[in-house]
Parts: C-alpha cells; sequence; structure tokens
C-alpha cells in the first residue's frame, strides 16, 4: 500500500508580497490558475494503488487545504490531515506520520513523502519513478530522490551517489553535502554523481521507525509520547497534534536525524522534471515571454521594457524603460525588485516581522472556513469589511466586547442570531449587533451571500472574539 504523505508547511518567505505566513506559497494560485498545493494532490493520486493522502501542514491551513483537496479531487480516494501546533521541521512530522499511518496500516505501509511547494510537470516520469523506489522501499531501503542538476546551484544541498544497486536505477548514498559555495557547485557538475537534494523520500514504516530507533531513539520516545497524548485529538478525519508534547520534540530535520546516518539509505536519480518554486526568478520562468523577454501576469503595458516579470492582481501596471526587474502589485503591497536581487525578499518579511506590520503575515483577502473576509478599510476606530459566505456555511456563534457591527446584505440571503432574535435578511437589507450581543451569521441559500459589514469601536483586532458555538471546531 503506497501512501502519499504531503508536507504543507513554511511560509515561502522569498515569494512575498504574494506568499504570506497566513497563505503560503502552497496556497498561490500560478499562471494556469492551480496552486502548488492542488498540483501535488494530483501527483499524488496519479501514482498506483493510493486511495488515501496524508497532508501534514499547519493547524491553521487546515480548513484550506481541505477546501484545495476537494476542489480538484475525484471520489474513491480519502483525505487525512495531521495538523501541528506550531512548525517543528520534517523529522517530527515524518515521524508522527509514521506512527499514525502505522495505527491504520501496519509496518508494511509505504510513505511517499512529497512537499507541496515543489512543481513537477512530467507525470509519466514522475510515476515511473515513484513506482521504482516503492520497490526499493519495501526492500528496507530508505529512498531519497535526486534532481539531475541543469547548473552549478549554491542554493540546494547536494547528494553524492556511490556505488549502484544490482538490478535497480538507485545508487547507496555517498554523503549530503549542505548549500555549497558557487566553487564547489561548479565541481560537482563537472564530477558528475552529484544530485539536487530534492526533499522527496519513499520508505516503509517499518524502515523509518527502525531508522529513529537506531540512530535518534530520543526523538522516537519523545515521538511516541506526543502520538499518545494526542489520541483524545484524533478523528478519522483528521488528528490535532498535542502542543504540549510536540513543543518537547526536537526540531530537526529528516536529514540530519536519519538520512545522514543510515546505512540503509539509496539516491534514486529523479528523471522528472523538478523546480522548487524558490524565487521570483523560478516562478517567472514559468510563463511564457514576449518578444522582448518581458513575462506578465494580468493587465501590464510594457513600453521600451525588455527581461523584466510583472505580476499584478487588481490593477494594471504600466512600465517605461526597464530592464531586468521583477514588479509584484498586490492589493496592498509592492515589491519592486532587479531580477539578480530577488533572493533577499526574505530580508524584507524580516523587517516586517520586527514592525509587527500586517503585510507579513495576512492578505486583505482572508480566507475561512465558512468563505472570505476583505478589508476594504481600515481607520483605527471603524474598518469596513467585504464578507463572502459560501451556500449553507455558517460563522460561529460570538460576541464582541469592543465593537459593534452593521451588516449590509448586498447579494443573496442571510440568517441572522442577533441576541434573543433570528431573522432573515434580504438583499438590500441590513441588522445591527450592539456591542456584547450574541450573533451568528449564515448563508441558507444556494447561491454566495456578500455582505458589508461595517465595525465600530475602540478596538478592532481579530482577537476580539468569544465564541459559543462553532461548526469547524475552533471553540
Amino acid at each position: 500500500m503506497l501512501i502519499p504523505v504531503v508536507l504543507s508547511g513554511g511560509a515561502g518567505t522569498r515569494l512575498w508580497p504574494v506568499s504570506r505566513e497566513g497563505h503560503p506559497k502552497t496556497f498561490m494560485r500560478l499562471a494556469d490558475g492551480s496552486s502548488l498545493l492542488q498540483k501535488t494532490y494530483a501527483r499524488a493520486l496519479a501514482c498506483n494503488d493510493v486511495s488515501e493522502v496524508l497532508t501534514i501542514t499547519n493547524r491553521d491551513y487546515y480548513f484550506h487545504s481541505k477546501n484545495v483537496w476537494h476542489s480538484q479531487t475525484s471520489a474513491g480516494s480519502t483525505p487525512r490531515f495531521l495538523l501541528e501546533p506550531f512548525g517543528r521541521n520534517t523529522a517530527p512530522a515524518l515521524l508522527l506520520g509514521a506512527l499514525k499511518i502505522r495505527a491504520r496500516h501496519g509496518d508494511d505501509a509505504v510513505m511517499l513523502v512529497l512537499p507541496a511547494d515543489h512543481l513537477i510537470e512530467n507525470l509519466e516520469h514522475f510515476i515511473a519513478d515513484v513506482q521504482a523506489a516503492a520497490q526499493l522501499a519495501s526492500q528496507g531501503y530508505l529512498v531519497t530522490f535526486g534532481i539531475q542538476p541543469t547548473h552549478p546551484e549554491s542554493g540546494f544541498g547536494y547528494i553524492r551517489a556511490s556505488e549502484k544497486i544490482p538490478s535497480s536505477e538507485g545508487y547507496r548514498v555517498g554523503g549530503f553535502i549542505e548549500k555549497p559555495s558557487a566553487e564547489k557547485a561548479e565541481s560537482f557538475i563537472r564530477a558528475g554523481g552529484h544530485y539536487w537534494n530534492s526533499g522527496m523520500f519513499c520508505f516503509t514504516v517499518q524502515a523509518l521507525l527502525e531508522a529513529f530507533s537506531r540512530h535518534a531513539p530520543q526523538l522516537l520516545a519523545q515521538g511516541e509520547a506526543c502520538w499518545e497524548a494526542s489520541v483524545r485529538k484524533r478523528t478519522d478525519a483528521h488528528c490535532d497534534i498535542d502542543e504540549a508534547t510536540f513543543s518537547q520534540i526536537e526540531d530537526i530535520s529528516i536529514d540530519y536525524a536519519i538520512m545522514e546516518k543510515g546505512e540503509n539509505v539509496i539516491v534514486l536519480p529523479a528523471r522528472f522534471d523538478w523546480s522548487d518554486i524558490g524565487s521570483w526568478h523560478a516562478l517567472s520562468q514559468l510563463v511564457a515571454p514576449d518578444e522582448h523577454g518581458n513575462r506578465s501576469i494580468g493587465e501590464v503595458i510594457n513600453i521600451d521594457s525588455s527581461n523584466c516579470f510583472i505580476q499584478s492582481e487588481d490593477r494594471l501596471v504600466a512600465t517605461i524603460g526597464l530592464d531586468d526587474m521583477v514588479i509584484v502589485d498586490t492589493p496592498d503591497a509592492l515589491l519592486v525588485s532587479r531580477r539578480d536581487q530577488t533572493q533577499k525578499v526574505r530580508e524584507v518579511v524580516k523587517q516586517l516581522k520586527q514592525r509587527d506590520h500586517a503585510t507579513y503575515k495576512l492578505h486583505r483577502t482572508v480566507s475561512r472556513p465558512w468563505g472570505t473576509y476583505t478589508v476594504l478599510e481600515d481607520s483605527g476606530r471603524y474598518k469596513i469589511k467585504r464578507i463572502e459566505v459560501k451556500p449553507g456555511a455558517s460563522l460561529s456563534l460570538q460576541l464582541h466586547y469592543h465593537r459593534s457591527e452593521h451588516w449590509i446584505v448586498v447579494c443573496g440571503m442571510a440568517r441572522v442570531v442577533n441576541g434573543d432574535k433570528e431573522m432573515l435578511v434580504n438583499t438590500n437589507e441590513s441588522t445591527y449587533i450592539p456591542a456584547g450581543h450574541r450573533h451568528r451569521l449564515e448563508n441558507p441559500g444556494v447561491v454566495e451571500l456578500v455582505m458589508i459589514e461595517v465595525q465600530s469601536g475602540d478596538y478592532l483586532g481579530e482577537d476580539d472574539i468569544v465564541r459559543f458555538q462553532d461548526n469547524y471546531g475552533r471553540t
């Protein structure tokens, strides 16, 4: 049995301002309209003998991830989720994933580990390589996929291959090399036998847990204690990882904890294409250039400009006389950079975090289990939002201590609980929610409910909310 394990974490800081902490790059829509997470799910389900996919992600991304799954998957496959309270690197994630899979399917299940932020287009070669990796994994090997380098790259780790495994395409691993200097990267290309470390793996549950027992016994004990502590938070569909015991697990990658120490580790040279979409330069390569080398997403006019990448979500962007520039325009933040400097975007995000600036974490439009809200204006003592509620969905029964709210329905019909009253509010009608009143908004219709919310008060933070009942387990 092959169980794809999708690792969906990390903020993708090099792709700010589109990627944010609350909306990481796995949810970004590419030029073709699909997100990286959608493509990863499709790739996982294209493999043979897959009836279940386990996603390991942050608790805050659960509902968005589930919506992505249901938006593009077919019947016959089951999504399951392992929800982290905070990031703890790949070793704890895969250890807990192995324990979860063992509880359902036993020691012989084969785990196919797929980071959600990679792009692979050639499915035929991908499926063939997965089959080869699964065969090696069933023999007890820990398999890692190596990517044939196309150029000297100092931003990736490398794997050095040694002797060939008989009757297979795999090689024993002769060593893992951290991100090398440019000179070393060039020497690896000349020497051959060196591959980019993709962070993709294949192994049985038993082989992985035995490797933890041999090379990281304390980590294994911590993971088993965390798994047992999480028992009351498990359902058939998802498991909330216990926060207290999870915080005690060592924060370490699977490479450092296991792969670099294991004697049964194999690198399988991948035949499929691969990109980690780790920068704006990498993402721009997915867009066809015009006759001047410009690549554009959105409404763009270029005059006497060349070799630029411009992405705009909501408005026209015009360039004049630019060369080798990257321009990314979102409703609340604008990035302008030389193409060869885009790796420094993470320094921008670092400064935003230090200032506690909202744009490092959230977009103006924020996804919620019930739909989305968009902040139209925020002026200290009042805030205006556009709220969309999916058919059949509802917000929690809640109250606010510091703000009142005025709701105006502009499309659809709302069922509203306001204090002791319940009412239907139709298009072009409104209702007022005083501070301290219990209230709830529901869409009882079959079309999207759209309304404008006007908040007034001395504090308008999103944490001024007390939930009494919630359909999504957020009380």
